[in-house]
């Protein structure tokens, strides 16, 4: 049975890449800017790439944010990918403090600018780094990286990283230069990438995959 995603079209991110990247892994899609179309749908996928405020912005004069939070509410799957991870968020600090969507408690904040050597490395994180399982979790059974060995490669794109309140909200880790950063979160059937699961190769396609399975 072919899967529907809907994929919010807020003005910002790489709709046509994420939407092809579903469509190979077999759903069908629809993307929208809708109000109606996206708190009916039946998944639901919040790319982007840009700013936060931007990406706010852009939901707020589309008036998509209620949508998605009635959305939300009815526990179907979903999807944020990089900036639409990032707005899942209560807030974030980049330039300046922004509200976000409230979807997992805790905000979004500078990735550090050192390694854990004392040493100053490049922002944005940018390529390819490893998945790894934070400690306490055991497993990645019921969430999109259901599929995934720990240390696969996926693919980065950012200079700010969410910081989940609750520890139990954090799927997925990556050192960069050993500093942990947030590669995943999750609450219940919300699901957040900071990486590009369209942009990661077969690790990528594997957690689409496994979105659509849920």
């Amino acid at each position: 049975m072919t899967r529907t995603v809907t994929v919010v079209d807020y003005g910002m991110g790489n709709l046509f890449s994420v939407a092809q990247a579903f469509e190979h892994c077999g759903a069908g899609i629809v993307v929208t800017d809708v109000p109606e179309q996206v708190a009916s749908a039946d998944r639901l996928v919040l790319p982007g790439v840009g700013a936060f405020a931007d990406g706010m912005a852009g939901l707020l004069s589309r008036r998509l944010i209620e949508p998605i939070l009635e959305f939300c509410r009815r526990e179907r799957p979903f999807l944020g990918i990089c900036l639409g991870m990032q707005m899942m968020m209560e807030y974030s600090e980049e330039f300046g403090r922004h509200e976000g969507l409230g979807l997992v408690a805790g905000g979004v904040v500078p990735i550090p600018p050192k390694g854990s050597d004392g040493r100053p490395h490049k922002i944005p994180h940018i390529g390819w780094n490893t998945l790894s399982m934070p400690g306490g979790r055991r497993s990645w059974e019921s969430t999109p990286l259901k599929g995934v060995a720990p240390a696969s490669s996926v693919y980065f794109v950012h200079s700010f990283m969410a910081a989940p309140k609750n520890p139990a909200h954090l799927l997925a880790e990556c050192a960069y230069d050993g500093v942990p950063i947030t590669a995943a979160v999750g609450r219940g059937s919300l699901f957040g990438c900071q990486f590009h699961p369209e942009k990661s190769a077969r690790t990528g396609l594997t957690v689409i995959g496994d979105f659509l399975a849920l």
